[in-house]
């Protein structure tokens, strides 16, 4: 029975992905050789290990269940958003992680994106079967279900994992049916609120703040807020065409590129193997995005749909902004990529939103 359904298993995404796993296993051991973070590669390994039997256990389990407690799940989200609060772990000036013991951090927000994704799915999946488009009372409701997590993890500050809700969000709105003219007054209101925001400097933090202008001009505090950009640049540029090779990068070995095994992974990677090791990471997440579309378009309902395309979403986002920061192309949040950078809870995160991406395929054909 269960060898039967793994044969409609997307294997080609698994592939796919098992291919970017190793690249970041062999990055990370490179990156870290000559620090105090040597051996994270290990752990990495073990990270992975645990995502691929989950994401297996998990496409076993029919999605119409999940579906069936998710909003239990986001209420146990929620709270675990606020445990963190109350008996977080403060590192580097953040209360993001609960302390399990043993050396393992449990990080919910990375966890409660998959919850996110299920509610969404639901909430939206209820409207589309009344067979109308969506009115103000179902946007304000959706705003809040994905809001009050935002907020929460906001305060902890978490920029980077805040903004990587937001996606699901608009995935949810467009696969929903908003009408444009709804869409063209939310966008401008988020416009507004945010240009209020900025202007009274009420919106950001003042790190944050720094850190956008760091972005729109480096050179403006090359040692403070603009150093990161700034290093990650040389590090792209100095790969040329093959790059330095394994081991060789100044700027990653000589400890110049800041945190180059999560957030700045990739620029690491491009100064190893250049523009052409860049170009094949690039093309492999876009292989797995395409195989993500395929997969919803064949979805065999649309909370299927709704759910794959949450993922994709997700994905999309956090590839885009990651490897936008390390080119200088946005400014530095601190989101990680996905599949290559160091961290158990964005590791088990994707494997897990993959495993239900499976277990919509492997129903396709059931009616």
């Amino acid at each position: 029975m269960i060898r039967a359904r793994f044969r409609d298993f997307d294997w080609v995404l698994l592939g796919f992905v098992l291919v970017l796993s190793v690249i970041s296993v062999l990055e990370i051991r490179s990156a870290t050789a000559m620090t105090k973070f040597h051996g994270f590669q290990q752990k990495q390994i073990l990270f992975l290990a645990t995502g691929l039997v989950l994401m297996f256990a998990i496409s076993l389990v029919d999605y119409h269940r999940l579906l069936d407690i998710a909003y239990w799940a986001y209420g146990v989200g929620v709270f675990s958003l606020v445990a963190v609060r109350l008996v977080g772990q403060k590192v580097l000036g953040g209360r993001r992680w609960i302390n399990l013991g043993g050396g393992v951090h449990f990080q919910p927000s990375e966890w409660v994106k998959l919850v996110l994704i299920l509610a969404m799915a639901r909430f939206f999946w209820e409207r589309v079967g009344e067979g109308r488009s969506l009115r103000w009372g179902d946007i304000g409701k959706a705003f809040l279900l994905i809001g009050f997590p935002l907020f929460m993890v906001l305060k902890q500050p978490d920029l980077g994992t805040s903004l990587t809700y937001i996606p699901i969000l608009v995935a949810g709105l467009f696969l929903g049916g908003i009408r444009l003219k709804h869409a063209a007054i939310l966008v401008l209101g988020v416009l507004l609120v945010g240009g209020i925001g900025w202007s009274t400097g009420k919106l950001l933090k003042p790190y944050q703040r720094a850190r956008v202008t760091a972005f729109i001009n480096p050179d403006s505090d090359p040692k403070g807020s603009g150093y990161q950009v700034r290093q990650s640049l040389i590090a792209v540029g100095s790969g040329g065409i093959w790059g330095k090779g394994t081991n060789k990068g100044t700027q990653t070995q000589g400890d110049f590129l800041p945190i180059p095994y999560t957030d700045f992974i990739f620029a690491a990677f491009c100064e190893e193997h250049g523009f052409i090791g860049a170009i094949g990471v690039l093309l492999l997440y876009f292989l797995i995005l395409v195989r993500l579309i395929q997969n919803a378009q064949t979805a065999p309902d649309p909370p299927g749909t709704l759910i794959i395309m949450g993922v994709m979403a997700v994905t999309l986002f956090q590839v885009g902004i990651n490897i936008g920061m390390c080119v200088g192309f946005m400014p530095v949040t601190g989101i990680p990529l996905p599949l290559m950078s160091y961290g158990g809870s964005s590791i088990i995160f994707t494997f897990l939103a993959l495993g239900i991406v499976m277990n919509i395929r492997m129903r396709r054909f059931v009616n």
